[in-house]
C-alpha cells in the first residue's frame, strides 16, 4: 500500500506543479467545438506541450431527487442505484438487462515522468481512484416495463475487468479485458455458476492502457467483433507493445480463429450494426497532447481491411509529428473517419435506435454516450448526444439529449458510458461514477 500511496503523492505534487504552470492558466476556450461536429471537422493547428492541459471534474455523485437534464419530449428515471461503476449494458431476448460493473486492472507500469500525472488522472476519472470491488454483472429484470425491476440478482461474478458482452443462441460472450470467455445461458437465468470457457484471448496486461474491450456479434451469429485498444496515447511504449491493438478484432465463433479487420483506431467502442446497410460502425477515442481542440473524437462506419491513421496520422493524412520513425506508406493509405464528435469527448457507447417509443426524430439515428474530457481546461462531453441517419449515413448535427452530469460548478454528478434500448423502447445509460442505470422514456408516457 505504500507504494500505492507514494505514487499518488508524486503524483498529486507534479500536478500542483502542472495546474501552476503559466501556460495552463484557466484562460477562455473560445475555439468553436460546434465546428468538429460532422463529417469535416475543423482541425486547428497542433501544440505540444511538456505537460498537456488537465483538468479533473470532481466526483460528488447524485443528491437525493436529483437527476440528468432531458431533452424536450423525453423524461428520465433512475431504473437501479447503488450499483459499482456501471459500464455497459445489454438486453436479452426476454427483457432482462445486464448492467456490466467493472473498475481498470490498473496495472500499468510507470514508465516516464509524465506516465505518473496522467495515469493517475486517467485512473481517477475512469475509476473515481478506486482499486477494489465490482467487477461482475448484474441482472435487472422489470417484468411489467413500468421502470422499477422486480429483480436484481448477481449474473456473473469474479470477472477480469469485463465490459462487452454479446449472446448468440445459447452462448453469452463476455469480453474480460484479457480474454473472451463463453459461458452457457438459458432464457430466464438469473445467475450463471459454471465456469467460462475461453474462446480466444486478448491483448491485456502488463500494460492494458485501454483496457476496456467492446463487442458485439455479427447479424447471423457467426462472428465476434472486439474493439481492442491501443497501449499508449501515441506509441510512447514501442511499438512491439502496440501489437494486435488499436484494431478490431474479427473473430470466428465456433474456432476461436481471429484476424484483424480494421487497424489504426486509438480506442474503438460502441461497436454496433448500423440497421439498415449492416455496416459495422464504431465511436473512437482519438489521442491527446496536441492541443485542447485536437483530435476530434469520431464515429465511423468500419470498413474490412481498412487502416485509420493512429499513431502516424489522423483524420487521414494529418501527420502527427511526434511519432517516429514515421511511416509515410501507412499514412498514404489512411481512411478518414466518417463524422467528428469534436475533440477530448471520449465516447465510450453507442447504440442505434430502431424502436419507436421515443419521439420520432430519434428514429434510425444513434444515440452517443460521452464520457467526458480531463485533457482541456474546458469540459468538453459529459453528456449523451443523437447523431441522426439517413440512408445509413449521418444526416445532422449531433443534438444533446441528456445533459446535466456536471453541475453548476463544474462536478460530476455523473458520467455516462454505455448505452442501450430496452425491451420498451427506452433508452437505458450506464452512469459509471453516479453508480446508476437511468431510463429515458417519452414525456407523458
Amino acid at each position: 500500500m505504500s507504494q500505492i500511496f507514494a505514487k499518488r503523492a508524486a503524483a498529486v505534487s507534479a500536478l500542483a506543479l502542472l495546474v501552476a504552470a503559466p501556460t495552463l492558466a484557466l484562460s477562455a476556450d473560445d475555439f468553436d467545438l460546434s465546428s468538429q461536429i460532422g463529417p469535416n471537422p475543423a482541425l486547428p493547428e497542433p501544440q505540444q506541450y511538456l505537460f498537456p492541459p488537465m483538468r479533473l471534474a470532481k466526483v460528488v455523485g447524485w443528491k437525493e431527487g436529483e437527476t440528468p437534464t432531458v431533452a424536450p419530449g423525453l423524461k428520465i428515471e433512475a431504473l437501479a442505484t447503488g450499483l459499482q461503476h456501471p459500464r455497459s449494458l445489454y438486453v436479452l431476448p426476454n427483457g432482462d438487462i445486464l448492467v456490466v460493473e467493472s473498475i481498470s486492472p490498473g496495472t500499468e507500469p510507470v514508465r516516464r515522468p509524465k506516465t505518473i500525472v496522467t495515469g493517475w488522472i486517467e485512473s481517477m476519472v475512469t475509476s473515481s481512484g478506486e482499486t477494489s470491488g465490482s467487477n461482475r454483472i448484474t441482472l435487472l429484470r422489470d417484468g411489467n416495463g413500468d421502470g422499477k425491476p422486480e429483480t436484481r440478482e448477481v449474473f456473473l461474478d469474479h470477472l477480469n475487468s469485463p465490459f462487452g458482452v454479446a449472446l448468440v443462441g445459447n452462448d453469452l460472450y463476455v469480453a474480460n479485458t484479457d480474454a473472451i470467455m463463453r459461458y452457457p445461458y438459458n432464457p430466464g437465468d438469473t445467475k450463471i455458476t459454471a465456469p467460462g470457457t475461453e474462446l480466444v484471448p486478448l491483448p491485456g496486461p502488463p500494460i492494458d492502457h485501454h483496457w476496456t474491450k467492446s463487442l458485439v456479434a455479427s447479424p447471423d451469429g457467426s462472428l465476434l467483433y472486439v474493439g481492442v485498444g491501443s497501449n499508449s496515447n501515441v506509441a510512447e511504449n514501442g511499438m512491439e507493445a502496440e501489437k494486435n491493438r488499436a484494431a478490431i478484432w474479427e473473430v470466428d465463433r465456433a474456432s476461436g480463429r481471429w484476424r484483424l479487420f480494421a487497424t489504426g483506431l486509438r480506442n474503438p467502442n460502441g461497436l454496433s450494426f448500423e440497421p439498415q446497410t449492416h455496416a459495422l460502425w464504431a465511436v473512437v477515442n482519438e489521442r491527446d497532447e496536441l492541443g485542447p481542440d485536437l483530435v476530434p473524437d469520431y464515429m465511423t462506419s468500419v470498413k474490412d481491411g481498412a487502416f485509420y491513421g493512429w499513431p502516424y496520422s489522423y483524420w487521414g493524412q494529418h501527420v502527427d509529428p511526434r511519432v517516429m520513425p514515421q511511416r509515410p506508406d501507412l499514412v498514404a493509405k489512411a481512411i478518414p473517419p466518417d463524422y467528428g464528435l469534436s475533440s477530448h469527448v471520449a465516447p465510450l457507447g453507442m447504440t442505434f435506435y430502431t424502436a419507436d417509443a421515443l419521439p420520432a426524430k430519434y428514429r434510425g439515428g444513434a444515440f452517443v454516450g460521452e464520457h467526458g474530457s480531463w485533457d482541456r481546461m474546458q469540459f468538453n462531453g459529459y453528456k449523451v448526444v443523437f447523431v441522426p441517419f439517413q440512408d445509413g449515413k449521418p444526416s445532422g448535427k449531433a443534438e444533446d439529449v441528456v445533459t446535466g452530469f456536471l453541475n453548476a460548478d463544474n462536478q460530476a454528478r455523473g458520467r455516462p458510458v454505455g448505452v442501450a434500448v430496452d425491451k420498451t423502447g427506452a433508452l437505458l445509460i450506464a452512469d459509471d461514477v453516479g453508480n446508476t442505470v437511468w431510463r429515458v422514456t417519452a414525456a407523458g408516457k
